[in-house]
């Protein structure tokens, strides 16, 4: 979340599916401090009904879209919460019989989600990443099989080595991916949930 010199989009885009022969477009992510900053995006388009933040991040990915979003264009505060445009629910109430058997189980897990802190982002966008639109991005998502994503694994580890440590929270596993990469700086990897 600091500005740094340009990236060549295109050029690295090339090189991974060249490598990795991906099935998605490569994805940028970035948050915005205010809802203008945002709209400034070139091509951005604005969703006309409230989606999960996952179909925003597939419209990029699959469509080729750029699409920006406040808080107002997402159906609940769980996707709000995770990229910090609403606070956390601790409690999670809303997921007693629905993922978890019982009030602590469903505060728990509520409690262990990684998000953006709440109070310093208006609005995101995701856009194709070698678009150059959301240059330098915050974060790049790339969708990959598992032999795809430990070569991309071994490639964070081939200079500088270390071991990567990541959670699997279940149901909102947006919370282990972007949540918690746009919440540390660091890479994150996540199996898939509902959304």
């Amino acid at each position: 979340m600091s500005d740094t010199q340009p990236i060549d989009g295109p050029g690295l885009v090339a090189e991974l599916n060249a490598l990795l022969r991906l099935r998605t477009t490569v994805t940028a992510m970035k948050l915005f401090e205010t809802v203008e900053e945002m709209q400034a995006i070139p091509r951005i388009r604005r969703p006309k009904t409230v989606h999960t933040t996952d179909q925003i991040v597939s419209m990029a990915s699959r469509l080729g879209w750029t699409v920006g979003i406040t808080a107002d264009d997402l159906v609940g505060n769980q996707c709000r919460a995770v990229i910090g445009l609403a606070p956390r629910d601790e409690q999670g109430e809303r997921y007693v019989g629905v993922w978890h058997g019982d009030a602590e189980s469903a505060a728990a897990r509520q409690q262990s989600l990684d998000c953006v802190p709440h109070g310093r982002y208006q609005a995101l966008a995701v856009s194709p990443f070698e678009s150059g639109r959301l240059d330098p991005p915050d974060i790049v998502l790339v969708y990959a099989t598992p032999g795809q994503m430990i070569i991309l694994i071994n490639g964070l580890q081939y200079r500088n080595y270390r071991k990567f440590a990541w959670s699997v929270v279940g149901e909102t596993a947006c919370a282990d991916s972007w949540g918690r990469a746009l919440a540390t700086g660091e890479p994150s990897l996540s199996l898939p949930c509902f959304g």
